[in-house]
């Protein structure tokens, strides 16, 4: 849209993975069955999680919570994604594109917050096992799950009202297959100042702060599991806290990796979008399930429990 001298972008065009029809296809049934399998897998872990007694502690039901953001996350990203495969015209509305990033940012400093609840818990179940029923009580279980939640929905809202302040006059094709702040940022015309400071500060105070916690809680929990005599003993908290720390690597590997160097629409950069977007999701509820065995016992229970009729 032209307005005397200034052009205004109202579209943004996703140049996404491929331009080779044969391979957009391919990319299509892959994705699709990914999304798919996602979906299942985590739906199913909440499944699991509500309707099993066995599982109804705090662990869990923080577990619950990173199940659903699992989901929804993947369902912002490999809708759109499915679509553009199969479309001639790949283009996102302005409204679509910013409402994409704000939901990108929620959902990832929810799951930083979230990752970083579940270590203090299992920090709390290790070292202070006696007054671990005061201490992760329902009320503060409901209070940390709520203020992760509050926390991700205002650093989603700040940097995207940021972002949104900028002017962009074109062009206007975003090299990535969604739209993440880095891609887009690149393409305002004015000043990026405030948003580079916003994003900076988010990765500084929120991951930084998060990860530290994290490190903290799991520093503390090997120095009491060495201290363990029994091998039995070290080896369920090791097989316990294992799951959660790779979860942990994975995430914060590929995600602070793509916000905190400057777009350039490299491979790497989309192998890494694609890697905490797409496969984290799919991968986040095999990685608990497989490794941890009361997840196995409360799914094989589900399994076979008998429908029962009604008449």
């Amino acid at each position: 849209m032209e307005a005397g001298n200034i052009t205004t972008v109202t579209a943004f065009v996703l140049l996404g993975l491929s331009s080779n029809p044969q391979i957009q296809v391919a990319l299509f049934v892959i994705f699709l069955v990914i999304y798919l399998l996602t979906l299942t897998e985590n739906l199913l872990m909440l499944v699991v999680i509500r309707t099993d007694s066995h599982l109804r502690t705090p662990m869990y039901f923080f577990l619950s919570h990173f199940s659903f953001l699992d989901a929804f996350y993947s369902s912002i990203i490999v809708p759109k994604l499915l679509e553009n495969l199969l479309s001639k015209w790949k283009t996102i509305s302005f409204l679509e594109c910013f409402t994409q990033i704000s939901l990108v940012i929620f959902s990832g400093a929810t799951e930083a917050c979230l990752l970083s609840v579940m270590a203090y818990d299992r920090f709390q179940a290790v070292c202070h096992p006696l007054l671990y029923v005061v201490a992760m009580n329902k009320k503060v279980c409901a209070g940390l799950v709520g203020a992760s939640w509050a926390i991700g929905i205002g650093t989603g809202l700040v940097n995207t009202i940021l972002l949104a302040q900028h002017h962009f006059c074109g062009p206007n094709l975003v090299r990535s297959f969604a739209c993440e702040l880095p891609p887009v940022l690149q393409l305002a015309c004015s000043d990026p100042y405030s948003s580079i400071a916003s994003i900076l500060t988010t990765m500084v105070v929120l991951g930084l702060g998060t990860l530290v916690l994290l490190l903290g809680s799991y520093t503390r929990i090997i120095m009491t599991a060495l201290g363990i005599n029994s091998a039995t003993g070290r080896s369920k908290i090791f097989s316990t806290c294992s799951s959660h720390f790779l979860v942990v690597t994975i995430f914060y590997g590929s995600g602070v990796f793509r916000y905190m160097t400057p777009a350039s629409g490299s491979a790497l950069e989309q192998v890494l979008s694609m890697q905490y977007s797409v496969v984290t999701p799919l991968l986040n509820p095999l990685i608990y399930s497989l490794k941890n065995q009361e997840v196995k016992a409360a799914l094989r229970r589900m399994l076979a429990r008998k429908p029962r009729l009604t008449f």
